[in-house]
């Protein structure tokens, strides 16, 4: 399957997720392609639209390969494996923590000013993205909603490699997607427009969930 674009995912995967319409659910995007499809969903099931925001640390020579991530909460998941084979260079882990860190909080207080996190515990919440590769932000990401422990834990993704999503279903109550081809290699191989979501795009669709008038 190829998408015409974010939109059209989302519309997809709203079907998937009809039976939760009307059980008014935390609906969390991973910002900033996970907005658009998140938004869908959130116009078909109600309940509260906001964000949550991950960061990758990549290798120094290969800065797209993951071998950590930081969560929104500032906690470090690391591929331990990876990292004791690569023989990092001194500091390098410290200094990419942090760098990730400061662009988080950058992040959000871009998108959400001075508006407060939503509250998680107790909560059915569904964490949404445009896809899935590696899933090594994601489990940052899912990890970090289930230390806030949420009544129930669903991840809504179009598409990603199957042994990946395999290993992000042990991470949740339930998990929904469209596609798991085995011939992956990246997410927007899958979408036929795949451009980046501008900053202002993100915050556009944070005011018409929040009804916010830009104040």
């Amino acid at each position: 399957m190829f998408f015409k674009d974010r939109w059209q995912a989302g519309e997809l995967l709203a079907k998937k997720l009809f039976g939760y319409r009307g059980g008014t659910p935390l609906i969390l995007a991973v910002p900033r392609g996970g907005l658009p499809v998140a938004l869908l969903l959130w116009r078909e099931l109600g309940g509260e639209l906001d964000l949550l925001i991950t960061r990758k640390i990549g290798a120094p020579t290969q800065p797209e390969l993951a071998i950590g991530a930081v969560a929104g909460d500032g906690y470090l998941l690391l591929n331990d494996a990876l990292v004791e084979r690569l023989h990092l260079p001194a500091g390098y882990l410290e200094h990419s923590c942090a760098r990730e860190r400061a662009e988080i909080k950058r992040r959000l207080k871009l998108y959400r000013g001075r508006r407060a996190p939503p509250v998680i515990a107790g909560r059915r919440v569904i964490l949404v993205d445009d896809g899935v590769a590696t899933g090594f932000t994601l489990r940052a990401a899912l990890q970090e909603i289930r230390r806030q422990h949420p009544r129930e834990l669903v991840l809504a993704i179009p598409v990603g490699p199957p042994e990946t999503l395999r290993d992000l279903a042990e991470e949740v109550d339930k998990i929904y997607f469209l596609e798991a081809p085995s011939n992956f290699t990246a997410v927007g191989q899958f979408y036929e427009d795949f451009r980046q979501v501008e900053d202002r795009e993100v915050i556009a669709i944070l005011r018409e969930a929040w009804n916010e008038d830009g104040e």
